[in-house]
């Protein structure tokens, strides 16, 4: 009899509560936490990935956290491999894995077992779509494909970004055709949770947390990471919080200003991760602002857990 992996799964958009979350969550079931971030895998982009200190984790073993440099590539790709693996790892060790994250192309490469063209060239401009897909949203991707085929875009949806993403490339391929596998539901034996809440609440908790950050060193961070040697056009410099304190450092742009700006991508950001979940239709749902306590929203969940995994 096939025996499938198990899994659970915790996502959202920035700064609901994921990390804390799925810590606590992790000491209840005495398992480890496979990150689903695309910027936590760099090494010294700690403040703005919200990477969670060694004190935070509590001892909770943290998979696929400061495994590359600031100034390697890294992608989807990589990470489905990765973390396929260590699902596997993991659950020979008789535990069941925290996918946690809000990168939500990572997470659903994974859960639905995305199959990557390994076509020369094809592989690399599929990746680099996708997640300027992920980083700027499927308007965007819409636009370079009206501009480059507007009979194509005419009849894509700006939000069907996987065919959009298949016309850009066979066009940079004049012409070859590729596609992109992938399955409706997750692979694993999985419970995906999803945490939401009310958009005006997260907005102002983004807000809070980006003038955190910045009080904790952001600035110093990136200057950092600068005089180390990483390229301004370094893809890890290119993240939100990353790319406006670049600009103001080499630039020369007010802080203030370069503060606003992380604050609005962010909660764009929020917004595009909100679209990209909601297409999940296995996501249970949790809105965290039913729950008057922290402990009960903790409770709650580790009751979804039992539910699901009752020998787990």
């Amino acid at each position: 009899m096939l025996t499938v992996d198990r899994l659970i799964t915790i996502v959202g958009p920035t700064a609901v509560g994921k990390t804390r979350l799925a810590i606590d969550l992790a000491l209840r079931l005495d398992t480890e936490i496979i990150s689903g971030d695309a910027l936590q895998v760099y090494r010294g982009l700690d403040i703005g990935t919200a990477k969670p200190t060694a004190a935070e984790r509590r001892g909770v073993i943290h998979h696929l956290i400061d495994i590359v440099g600031p100034q390697e590539e890294f992608s989807v790709a990589d990470f489905q491999a990765r973390a396929a693996t260590l699902v596997a790892a993991v659950n020979a060790r008789g535990r069941i894995p925290i996918l946690a994250g809000g990168t939500g192309l990572y997470v659903r490469s994974l859960l639905e077992d995305y199959r990557f063209n390994a076509a020369p060239g094809s592989e690399a401009i599929r990746r680099r779509l996708a997640e300027l897909a992920e980083r700027h949203g499927g308007e965007y991707l819409h636009s370079r494909l009206r501009a480059a085929d507007p009979e194509t875009a005419a009849r894509l949806h700006p939000n069907d970004t996987r065919r959009i993403i298949r016309a850009l490339e066979s066009r940079e391929l004049s012409g070859e055709t590729v596609s992109r596998a992938r399955n409706d539901a997750p692979v694993y034996d999985s419970l995906v949770i999803g945490l939401t809440m009310d958009r005006e609440k997260l907005y102002e908790r983004i807000n809070r947390r980006v003038d955190d950050m910045v009080a904790a060193g952001l600035v110093a961070e990136v200057a950092g990471l600068l005089a180390a040697g990483v390229a301004p056009s370094a893809r890890s410099l290119q993240a939100i919080g990353y790319k406006e304190l670049v600009d103001h450092l080499h630039g020369g742009r007010e802080l203030a200003a370069a503060v606003a700006d992380i604050k609005q991508a962010t909660r764009n950001f929020a917004k595009r991760q909100f679209t990209w979940f909601k297409r999940m239709p296995y996501i249970h749902w949790v809105d965290v602002d039913k729950f008057p306590e922290y402990d009960t929203i903790l409770a709650y969940i580790y009751s979804l857990v039992a539910g699901k995994f009752p020998s787990g």
